[in-house]
């Protein structure tokens, strides 16, 4: 199956170049890399190439990094999206024999969108998963080819959880291109099987914004604590004092209530905190 299964993988940031080495150390190597072209970041703007334009020119794996999708042109059997990063029309899924298949870290159809690592901590959820889906042209709303679940730990933050899923992704989807049962040979990649979404229990993650990041510390401790743990990577949670900005660098959930460690006020450096 390695040796005949030719697909093409769309992809952009950093989940994605950890999710094709997974595939690469167990025997899996895209004959497409499908990218986002570089763009400015950091504070000098500078052109910065993607990670998973990094991950193929060191493997030496075919890349394209298309402004527009409308017309590409892709002959691989098989589409593996995986934080793509834009919407892709619904002829190019179709393209591929066997369709197009998408890594979403949730359960779904809980936390279709966005950011589903942060809406289920931020939701209080203590448990969460990977599932990996046929692709549709709606929202993650595909039928379920596999699914595994994961706990969520009471202190687990965004990037930590994240990381575990990425894993757990990873491997979900190397069983489930070693399952040969799993192909089929129709040409309008209706080949593969899948348990079918229940609409009715669909919810959804918003993108998130940087102020999103803001708390009020008379809130719920726990609600708090959860916001703190969703966005410490970012946009981190803050709140203003005498008119300044406050960055809550460290914090935990504390005999019900939710305690400061250390902050980075407006314009300085991180301090432990003493209200």
């Amino acid at each position: 199956m390695k040796d005949d299964l030719k697909f093409a993988f769309w992809g952009t940031p950093e989940v994605a170049s950890q999710t094709l080495e997974i595939l690469k150390q167990n025997g899996y190597l895209p004959e497409l890399i499908v990218t986002s072209p570089d763009k400015p970041k950091g504070r000098g703007l500078e052109i910065t190439p993607p990670p998973a334009k990094i991950w193929a020119e060191k493997n030496k794996i075919p890349y394209i990094q298309p402004e527009k999708l409308d017309d590409l042109k892709i002959s691989s059997d098989l589409s593996i999206v995986v934080a793509f990063g834009k919407i892709i029309p619904e002829n190019i899924l179709n393209l591929p024999k066997l369709g197009s298949i998408n890594v979403h870290y949730s359960l779904l159809p809980k936390y279709r969108g966005a950011a589903p690592v942060e809406s289920a901590i931020l939701n209080g959820e203590t448990k969460t998963g990977v599932s990996i889906q046929k692709m549709v042209y709606k929202l993650d709303a595909g039928a379920i080819l596999a699914q595994e679940k994961i706990k969520i730990e009471p202190d687990e933050r965004a990037e930590e959880l994240r990381t575990r899923l990425i894993k757990l992704g990873g491997e979900l989807l190397v069983k489930l291109l070693n399952t040969s049962s799993a192909f089929g040979t129709s040409p309008q990649g209706g080949g593969w099987e899948g348990v079918e979404q229940d609409e009715s229990q669909a919810t959804y993650s918003k993108k998130i914004k940087k102020e999103d990041g803001l708390v009020d510390l008379n809130d719920d401790p726990v609600k708090n604590h959860n916001k703190f743990r969703a966005y410490a990577e970012w946009p981190r949670i803050y709140f203003f004092r005498d008119g300044k900005r406050i960055i809550i660098t460290d914090a935990e959930l504390k005999d019900g209530k939710f305690v400061i460690k250390k902050v980075i006020p407006e314009s300085g450096k991180e301090v432990d905190w003493k209200n």
